[in-house]
């Protein structure tokens, strides 16, 4: 196995200048690649980079939506502006954040992981990453309408859940609604596109050795979330033609005074939105699977039921939709059987953090940041997932629906859960995708203002819930005991985007002045880490052997291979 790639003298002076005198200049060039490329390696990373800009875009709306409520009866919003405002911002977050960051580092790190020189279909790969380009260009695109930014219809203002009335022509007048469903349809065959590809390269394409049992549960658990994306994504795709239908083509699928139903929108939307939680979920539990066993210096503890229990997860998922709809008036037997299916997704869960939990019992821990996050990521996940298992009790579910208590559950799963992951992936792979070290003075000044910030702004929206507090309103009366609560939670959004600062300036910084890597800063021990930093364009100069679900310990301890145990 090759820890390097081989080098060459660099290129002669006038040589150079043919060079870019016939190609006009480097960055004309570094462009021209971009729109290019096949490589996977810059497809994950335009990914990523993507997301991060509609991060930062998505999170601006948020701090002026928590702006608008800090005080009672604000006027700071006009109530549509809010309106378009959560619902760019929570369907950019799900679609244009979640979505590409983790489809990016799945793009970056698999075939690195299984030892091929690139996807299986290099050009469809590119294809899944200008689908979701130019439709993240077209639902922002709205905003550019006649109208303008505050006129009628400049920019969806259904929710990012676009429940049907509020979709029909009647009620949403103008293009918006079109937009955001046309933008998401796109969307969803490049995140279809590049599903197939994972999967098709993780069957075909895995070096020597590299049994489905000894696969990093990295790789297993994009796995799942491929099959995942491609079983859910078709029932949204199927919902947003429908719905494109009953507002061009005269069709009455959701019209119920034609005969058509509101609920089956509810019932479509859900059949994709819930089983997506799962699928920005996994690849978090992928980042923490990788991270934990490194820094607690042991291999994952229960390795098989970790992969038993992310299958059941991918199934489970299939059979939870209607939990979000307990206040619609389904039969007691349907609610039933949603409660059950929903308090039974938790067991596999909670299998994967006692498993974890397990990993770093009796190790060297060494609390770097990856480690960090990943640990702050338990805490909060479980937060999220007690209060999961109070949501799915369909008489708990009917006081708190539609009420900043499922707000505050929702983010802590996709934000103390997901983005934390995403945040330890940065600190841990950045080495491998630029050869330099994060700061890890700025890594901490980031982990402890997020952190704080995070918890000051979700945590109070479980109690302001509680005390009836609807989501979705864009103002409040004075005297009903929500003040203080959304006042810290605004507070919070403050904390929040000064870690975010830190963040950028890091990766930004570090690029250019970080200290040098190496091929593996961290001691690891999954197949990344034998390719160069930053890996070179073919990934491995020789296809690597694999005996063990440890090759690189193998390698660097020839006298107690890990295969021995196997």
């Amino acid at each position: 196995m090759a820890h390097g790639t081989s080098t060459t003298d660099a290129p002669a002076p006038e040589v150079e200048v043919a060079r870019i005198g016939e190609e006009g200049n480097a960055l004309t060039g570094w462009i021209q690649e971009l729109f290019y490329t096949v490589d996977h390696k810059k497809l994950g990373l335009m990914y990523i980079c993507t997301g991060l800009f509609f991060f930062v875009v998505a999170g601006c709306m948020a701090a002026l939506i928590r702006i608008q409520l800090f005080f009672p009866n604000n006027d700071f919003l006009p109530p549509d502006v809010f309106n378009r405002f959560f619902t760019m911002h929570g369907t950019a977050m799900v679609f244009y954040v979640g979505m590409p960051i983790l489809l990016g580092m799945g793009n970056y790190l698999v075939p690195l992981m299984i030892g091929a020189r690139d996807m299986a279909f290099p050009r469809l790969n590119a294809f899944g990453f200008w689908a979701f380009f130019f439709s993240g260009i077209l639902f922002y695109f709205s905003y550019l309408g006649a109208e303008g930014l505050y006129g009628a219809g400049s920019a969806p203002d259904v929710g990012w859940f676009a429940y049907s009335p509020l979709t029909a022509k009647a009620f949403s007048r103008g293009h918006s609604t079109d937009y955001w469903t046309l933008s998401l349809l796109l969307s969803g065959i490049g995140s279809i596109g590049t599903a197939l590809n994972i999967i098709v390269t993780i069957i075909c394409l895995r070096c020597r050795g590299m049994t489905l049992g000894r696969m990093p549960l990295f790789v297993w658990m994009f796995f799942v979330t491929s099959f995942l994306i491609i079983i859910a994504m078709p029932s949204l795709s199927a919902c947003q033609i429908m719905l494109s239908f009953d507002r061009y083509l005269g069709s009455k699928f959701f019209d119920t005074q034609a005969g058509g139903d509101a609920v089956l929108w509810q019932h479509f939307f859900w059949i994709f939105g819930h089983p997506e939680v799962y699928i920005l979920i996994l690849p978090g539990f992928a980042v923490v699977s990788e991270v934990i066993p490194v820094f607690s210096r042991k291999p994952i503890f229960g390795y098989p039921i970790m992969v038993a229990a992310t299958i059941m997860i991918g199934f489970i998922s299939l059979t939870v939709w209607a939990h979000h709809m307990f206040t619609v008036g389904m039969t007691s037997l349907g609610n039933t059987f949603f409660a059950i299916s929903t308090m039974i997704i938790a067991i596999p869960t909670g299998i994967k953090l006692f498993n974890w939990i397990g990993t770093m019992y009796g190790g060297k821990i060494r609390m770097e940041l990856p480690m960090i996050f990943c640990i702050a990521f338990l805490f909060q996940f479980l937060i999220a997932g007690l209060t999961g298992v109070m949501l799915s009790v369909a008489p708990f579910d009917w006081q708190l629906s539609d009420s900043y208590f499922v707000v505050a559950h929702f983010h802590y799963v996709l934000i103390g859960g997901l983005l934390f992951t995403i945040f330890a992936a940065t600190y841990y792979w950045y080495p491998k995708v630029t050869g330099r070290m994060l700061s890890n003075k700025l890594g901490h000044w980031h982990f402890w203002l997020f952190l704080i910030g995070f918890n000051l702004t979700f945590g109070p929206q479980h109690i302001s819930g509680i005390l009836g507090m609807p989501r979705r309103i864009f103002t409040y009366d004075a005297g009903r005991g929500w003040e203080i609560w959304n006042q810290i939670s605004t507070i919070g959004v403050a904390f929040q985007a000064a870690g975010v600062l830190f963040y950028v300036i890091n990766l930004i910084w570090s690029y250019w002045k970080g200290r040098k890597a190496g091929n593996d800063p961290w001691d690891a021990w999954t197949l990344e880490w034998a390719a160069t930093s930053p890996p070179a364009g073919y990934n491995f100069e020789t296809e690597p052997v694999v005996k063990s679900r440890r090759p690189l310990w193998d390698i660097k301890h020839p006298e107690d291979p890990d295969w021995k145990y196997e």
